[in-house]
């Protein structure tokens, strides 16, 4: 992926310590959606997705905290069941293509 093209990325976090999880949460929130406790999608560029990954490094304890983030290719189908956080008309875009979630 070209540095000047936005992706979209799934976050997903296990953090140990309340105080912890709760500056994790915060940053994510000002970046991306949540869309299940504690895993984000994130609309960004690879520059940008550095230094956020780069901020929550500095957030966590590697020893007893984990962080996972996944590039989602182009054309991700989404399946969902049960409960769901936002209607089944909320969109994502990403690279000018949207994505419905639902």
């Amino acid at each position: 992926m070209a540095d000047n093209q936005a992706g979209l990325y799934l976050i997903a976090y296990d953090i140990a310590d309340p105080k912890r999880l709760s500056r994790v949460h915060r940053a994510l929130k000002r970046e991306g959606l949540p869309v299940q406790y504690s895993v984000f999608t994130v609309v960004i560029k690879r520059k940008a997705l550095l230094r956020l990954m780069g901020v929550l490094e500095e957030l966590i304890l590697p020893a007893k905290d984990d962080i996972r983030c996944y590039r989602l290719p182009e054309n991700t189908e989404i399946k969902t069941l049960g409960r769901q956080l936002f209607p089944t008309d909320v969109f994502l875009f990403s690279g000018g293509i949207n994505r419905l979630f639902g």
